[in-house]
Formats: structure tokens, sequence, C-alpha cells
């Protein structure tokens, strides 16, 4: 056996599923990061009063997002500020709890907390948002791959994988399906997670190692 079988033998590792993905996984801060952008079309196609109000109470806590040390800042608040998780508790059914419950959930993968990430993303409703909601499908696919529900986790990389269809985060959700399918011992779909990366997406970054990982899947099949 050579090295390289070695050391691809285990998709994942005893440090937990992020730990295994680390590189892709510096997308979830740029991705929480380029929200920001996309908070002026939440802001302005909210009803006026209570959403307006939520709106503009988001301005200290999207200050904080993304900066691993302000983290506790921006769930909790500071001074008259609200942090998110009061967002989006007193202003439920507006777009700004919904957007708080997507950076809540980014937040808490990053601080290792996976059951509350969960939990946050679980109360996100799909907005039509080409950014936000394959990210929020795939942010819950990885905090189900960090509680060990892999079947979960398989469910949402799927979604998130159709729904963004495009070379920069579909190939990167079907790898962490392909995972967690040999995680689950179902060689045939991770080899048919691989291959989509291989066939419909070759220029991307996964496809350039995608051929070792259908290897190893081959290698496994009796």
């Amino acid at each position: 056996m050579s090295t390289t079988d070695k050391t691809v033998s285990q998709p994942v590792r005893k440090g937990g599923f992020l730990e295994e993905n680390g590189k892709s996984f510096l997308f979830i801060g740029v991705a929480i990061l380029a929200l920001g952008a996309i908070a002026a079309y939440y802001f302005y196609s909210y009803l006026p009063n209570r959403a307006e109000k939520a709106a503009g109470e988001m301005y200290k806590a999207e200050q904080y997002v993304g900066v691993d040390s302000l983290a506790n800042k921006a769930i909790n608040g500071e001074g008259g500020y609200p942090g998110l998780e009061k967002i989006a508790e007193e202003y439920d059914n507006t777009k700004s709890a919904n957007l708080a419950n997507l950076y809540l959930g980014g937040i808490y993968l990053r601080k290792g907390d996976a059951k509350k990430a969960a939990e946050a993303l679980g109360k996100y409703t799909a907005t039509g948002s080409p950014v936000a909601d394959p990210l929020a499908l795939g942010l819950l696919g990885d905090a189900y791959s960090e509680l060990k529900d892999y079947k979960q986790a398989a469910t949402y990389y799927q979604k998130a994988a159709d729904k963004a269809s495009n070379k920069f985060t579909s190939p990167m959700f079907l790898k962490k399906l392909g995972l967690v399918y040999e995680t689950l011992k179902d060689l045939k779909n991770a080899e048919e997670a691989y291959t989509k990366i291989k066939t419909q997406y070759p220029d991307s970054q996964e496809a350039t190692m995608i051929d070792e990982y259908i290897a190893r899947v081959q290698a496994q099949v009796k």
C-alpha cells in the first residue's frame, strides 16, 4: 500500500468533519461576509415599521460577523445594540430574523457548536437568493456532519449542490456529499458524487484531485 493510499483511507478523521475539509471551509467565512452585500436586498424589500426597525438593529451585529474575536458580540450584542440571537427571536417572521439565523448558523459552526448551528439554520426559510439559500443548506450539512448524523448531512449536501448549480459551490458540496457517503459505506453514491465533479465541473478546484477519491472508492468495492 502506498503512502497516498494510507493518507486517504479514512474519509472522516478523528478530528472531525470540519478538520477533514479545512480548505473548503474557508468558504464559510467568505460566504458569511459576502452576505452583507446582499443584505440590502433583504432590507429594502421588507414591510415598513417593525421590519425596518429590525433591519436597522442588524447594523452593529453585521459589523462583527466574520470576525472570530467579535463572534460573541455578534451573537449577544453590545451596549444598546441587540445581537443576532435577540433579533432572530424578537423579529421572527421578518427577513432580518431570517438573515440573522443564517449568520448565527455560520458563527456557531466556526465556534464548534454544531447543535446550535443546526437549530439556527433550521429556522432559515428559503428566499430565492442564489447565494444564501444554497449556503444555508450546505451549512446544515456541515452541522449534521459534526453531529455525526451523516444521513441528514447527505440530504442537505445533495440539496445544496442541486440548488447552487455552479462551478464554485456545487463541487464543494458534492465532495462533502461523497465523503459522508463513504462514511456510511455507501460506495456507489460516493462514486457518483465524485464522478459528477469530474464530469460536470472539470474546471473546479475540487476536480483537480477528484480522480484519487474515485480510485479510493473503486478500490473498496468488492
